[in-house]
């Protein structure tokens, strides 16, 4: 049986690790509209602002089994390191109002 130092004091654990919103900068979110489908669920979206950049799919949208086709609206958050590439984080239905941020 193991023994047990009962001199030590156990606090709450804390994590050492640094958060997220410690070492990276947020992401940009902007809106944009599907142009063109590629294989492995990378899409083609025009943004607002006429810019074209390459999406992937969320993992949430993924794991939903969202369908996403060309002409759809989208919420795409771009990296503030590279802003030709973003990941797509929500779809929006035929008629629905864009989210406010």
């Amino acid at each position: 049986m193991p023994r047990r130092n009962r001199n030590r004091k156990v606090g709450p654990r804390v994590s050492k690790a640094k958060t997220v919103t410690d070492t990276k900068e947020a992401p940009l979110e902007v809106f944009g509209s599907i142009l063109q489908v590629f294989p492995s669920t990378s899409f083609s979206v025009e943004l607002d602002n006429g810019h074209t950049i390459l999406a992937h799919i969320a993992g949430r949208l993924r794991r939903h089994h969202i369908k996403i086709l060309p002409g759809d609206r989208v919420d795409v958050e771009v990296s503030p390191y590279d802003l030709t590439k973003g990941r797509i984080v929500y779809r929006y239905r035929a008629g629905e109002e864009r989210r406010s941020s």
